[in-house]
């Protein structure tokens, strides 16, 4: 790895370890501690807890494999995205770079509404798993109706917190990713004692029983894994809420990632060998149900209490991360000022929080299905880190006046290609994620047009 000169300054021309004033502008709040922390909890959240008996039911046994696979793919895109983030040290995300490295007004809004697309169907799947574990935790047996209208009082108190300002949500997060842990933590003793008294098969986390062979199995699982990855898209998100982040992020990210992997791993294994395949599968709250089997004495609600918390983490940074995409966009000119307003007192974008908040629950009312709307989430990542990937290196061109990181060129290359695979319908991936992904960007291609309109008749207006 590599880096340039640097005279101090981030590429939105602010100092990098300055903080922002009152002059409409974010404010850099997030230290190193605070960003691996919103990492993790990110990358841990929902996918760990509510998905890992949807990704046991495609692979068995080997449930541990496909978040390995996924791990090591976004690898190389997290290598992508470090060169342009320490590069573009802004809150636009891969959309900045997209503009950047194309310069196609429709292309761009494509790729910052499927970015902040994953972040609502992420943010969505959070809010379902946190009903249903409210329901099951609590013993509630909530019907249909009532377990949406949770997810939706889930996501205003969300929103509410969003708008107090980035340094409350991240220390909530901060808060909420100790929690998520400690949950972590108790599977994690969970399995040492019941494998200490002999009560658990660990060789069946290395058992796979398919007529299909463990490769396309594996491609389907990891689809659905990769809804773990929004993580440090997420994160990418917040750099012009970051102090030094082109110090920060480089190590940060890569912290994170492997701390999140060794967790994935390691309880994806714990659960497999104490609780059968079909039961882990079945429902939104597969750690409550090792927890069940393995320590029947620990009482569930605690353990449900500790898994909407870890959801709830999801939500709040992918909703985090959907605003101030929204307020980038807006800032760069790619949609309606409006959308870039500035809480004078909070300094919150608080239009684009409103906006993405009410997307989200459209979702979680009308789509609700876990398994659906993260592998949506994890169709839509692939897509825009595809793009990402190629902008890395058409941007190799565009020299900067700071230091920033400079990944090897064969990674983005990899990054590309394997990301571009793991779109395809050869790996499995349930129809009614593509017809879901296909809707929210119909929904894009008309709020583009729109938006042209409205900036055409805008200018002729002030011309």
């Amino acid at each position: 790895m590599a880096f340039t000169e640097s005279d101090g300054k981030s590429a939105s021309g602010q100092p990098e370890n300055g903080e922002a004033g009152s002059d409409g502008k974010l404010k850099r709040a997030i230290g190193p501690g605070l960003l691996l922390l919103f990492i993790v909890g990110d990358v841990l959240g929902t996918g760990i807890y509510a998905l890992t008996g949807k990704v046991a039911e495609e692979v068995g046994g080997i449930v541990w494999l496909p978040f390995l696979v996924a791990f090591v793919v976004a690898g190389l895109t997290a290598c992508s995205y470090l060169e342009l983030v320490t590069k573009y040290p802004k809150a636009a995300g891969a959309a900045l770079y997209t503009e950047k490295a194309f310069g196609i007004h429709f292309v761009t809004f494509l790729v910052a509404f499927a970015v902040m697309s994953s972040g609502l169907t992420s943010s969505s799947t959070a809010a379902r798993a946190f009903a249903e574990n409210f329901s099951t935790g609590f013993g509630l047996e909530l019907g249909g109706w009532a377990v949406t209208l949770v997810g939706l009082v889930f996501i205003a108190a969300i929103a509410l917190i969003n708008m107090r300002g980035v340094g409350e949500s991240v220390l909530v997060n901060a808060v909420f990713t100790c929690i998520e842990l400690t949950g972590l933590l108790i599977i994690v003793g969970i399995g040492l004692w019941v494998f200490g008294a002999g009560e658990a098969d660990v060789s069946k986390a290395f058992e796979f029983d398919s007529s299909e062979g463990v490769f396309w199995p594996v491609i389907a699982g990891t689809t659905l894994a990769f809804f773990a990855m929004v993580g440090f898209e997420d994160s990418v998100n917040m750099a012009e809420e970051t102090k030094d982040p082109s110090r920060s992020f480089p190590k940060m990210l890569f912290a994170g990632l492997t701390i999140a992997a060794v967790l994935y791993l390691v309880v994806s294994i714990v659960a497999i060998s104490i609780v059968p395949v079909e039961e882990l599968a079945e429902g939104d709250t597969p750690l409550l149900k090792v927890v069940e089997a393995g320590a029947p004495g620990f009482p569930p609600w605690i353990f449900g209490l500790i898994t909407m918390i870890a959801v709830g983490n999801s939500a709040l940074i992918n909703l985090l991360m959907a605003s101030r995409l929204i307020y980038g966009m807006s800032e760069e000119g790619v949609l309606p000022s409006v959308l870039g307003k500035v809480n004078a007192s909070r300094q919150t974008p608080v239009t684009a929080i409103l906006f993405t908040s009410v997307l989200a629950a459209g979702l979680v009312t009308f789509v609700g299905a876990v398994p659906e709307l993260g592998g949506t989430t994890a169709f839509l990542l692939l897509g825009v880190f595809t793009v990402v990937n190629v902008a890395v290196l058409v941007l190799r061109r565009d020299g900067v006046d700071h230091k920033h990181f400079r990944t090897p060129t064969a990674l983005p290359v990899l990054g590309a290609l394997t990301c571009a695979f793991l779109l395809g319908p050869w790996t499995g991936r349930d129809p009614a994620q593509y017809m879901i992904a296909a809707v929210l960007l119909g929904i894009g291609v008309v709020l583009w047009g729109v938006t042209r309109l409205w900036m055409a008749r805008k200018d002729q207006g002030g011309s």
